[in-house]
């Protein structure tokens, strides 16, 4: 179904407006240490809900058609863990399987946003196969997404996170999967999927530089605030990359522009999962750049967290328009969550709201708690709370899974030659 959004991109750094000629990830003028993002045509936003799932969001969204089956976030007023954390203005934006919620993401992962953005963001070159490299949830949406809608893909994905690897339904052989051995991260598989774009014939789905891939993240905030009907004074999200809190953000500067919601920008306060928390150390030292890690280290600090999907070792945390910028620009604040802390969480959120939640979404549910013990959110403030994946556990309960096991594995530091050479075999 095809759905025509009017918009341009624009360089967050040189200001340059552009088209959206051919999956732009970069300012034409070279401005590669910043983020472009979208200008849309249309200033008001406007909920259509007669289009399916994610759509209904369409006028903020740089697609050109809509796909089958996508579900989108759904906001409600908690009451539950709202008592318990003694708020009365506490918002759960929920992703995920939930049924009686109207929550229908059957990955139980925010990623789906991202997803059904990107796959219907327009692009030139015909049947090419698009590349993402993920630590998991977004592996796992994108294959269905692609799955679904028959769009050629490969995934590349650390071998230790391959549980993440689930769907309803078998993938369709459109999809393929490779891995990383064993001890490997997210750092090991993007490094993995950079050497396949290089190939012909493949292209960069773009991470964090995608803008399709943020304003698909941003209809969290599109829920919150049109649920809500005004901007919340805070925003709880625990971060791997950052990308969605930065989506966030620019979802709150459209809603500004729209002048119905306020003219406010909510506090950005994300989390990570100790101990890997390259982002919130750099955070807490004042530096836009990111503190040096030693790699061995930085595996080992991943292996170790409870939210495995926290874990990316390159997140666009320094650029122009990154997660330093939108910290600073909402006098935001991070948080180190541990692991017990994060089991808490869990088990609060499913005693208080009726449903599992995932463990990035307790290092959010916990940075919370800790942000009400330090005085850092106001007990009567408007929190919007994004619950980034939940019902996982209701879903598998009620419909059998398949897991995929990956069609190759490969060493940390295989060269060019040998992935190109087992890529080519692949889609052959």
């Amino acid at each position: 179904m095809e759905e025509k959004t009017d918009y341009v991109l624009e360089s967050r750094c040189c200001g340059a407006r552009f088209s959206d000629g051919n999956w732009e990830l970069e300012c034409p003028n070279g401005d590669g240490a910043a983020l472009i993002f979208a200008s849309y045509g249309k200033k008001r936003l406007e909920v259509k809900e007669e289009n399916p799932g994610l759509y209904r969001y369409a006028d903020w969204l740089p697609i050109c058609r809509m796909l089958e089956g996508s579900g989108a976030p759904v906001t409600y007023r908690s009451e539950g863990l709202g008592k318990a954390l003694g708020l009365s203005n506490l918002y759960v934006t929920f992703n995920g399987y939930w049924p009686e919620r109207g929550a229908e993401m059957r990955t139980g992962t925010f990623k789906e946003c991202e997803a059904y953005s990107v796959c219907a963001r327009e692009r030139a070159g015909g049947e090419k196969v698009m590349v993402v490299a993920s630590a998991g949830n977004t592996a796992r949406a994108f294959a269905r997404v692609c799955s679904e809608n028959r769009i050629p893909l490969l995934i590349c994905i650390p071998e230790d996170n391959l549980d993440y690897m689930w769907s309803v339904e078998p993938l369709a052989d459109c999809v393929k999967m490779v891995a990383t051995e064993k001890g490997s991260d997210y750092f090991d598989a993007i490094h993995l999927s950079n050497m396949v774009c290089e190939m012909e014939g493949f292209f960069p789905e773009g991470g964090a530089k995608n803008v399709a891939r943020r304003d698909g993240m941003g209809t969290t905030v599109l829920s919150a605030v049109t649920t809500i009907g005004r901007i919340p004074d805070y925003y709880f999200q625990a971060v791997g990359s950052g990308t969605g809190a930065i989506a966030a953000w620019e979802a709150n500067r459209r809603f500004i522009a729209d002048g119905r919601f306020g003219n406010h920008l909510m506090k950005l306060m994300v989390s990570q999962n100790v101990p890997f928390t390259l982002m919130y150390d750099a955070w807490k030292a004042g530096s836009r750049a990111l503190l040096p890690l030693d790699e061995e280290v930085a595996r080992k600090q991943c292996e170790a967290i409870s939210a495995k999907v926290l874990s990316n070792r390159k997140p666009p945390y320094s650029l122009k328009g990154g997660l330093f910028d939108a910290l600073t620009a909402t006098g935001g604040d991070m948080f180190a969550v541990e692991n017990g802390e994060v089991k808490e969480a869990v088990q609060l959120f499913a005693e208080t709201e009726g449903i599992d939640i995932e463990p990035a979404a307790g290092v959010a549910v916990a940075s919370l708690r800790q942000a009400l013990e330090e005085g850092k959110v106001e007990r009567e403030a408007v929190v919007m709370l994004n619950v980034t994946g939940g019902g996982i556990g209701r879903l598998k309960a009620e419909h059998p899974v398949v897991y995929r096991k990956p069609d190759y594995v490969f060493r940390i530091g295989a060269g060019a030659e040998e992935v190109k050479g087992v890529i080519k075999e692949l889609f052959g």
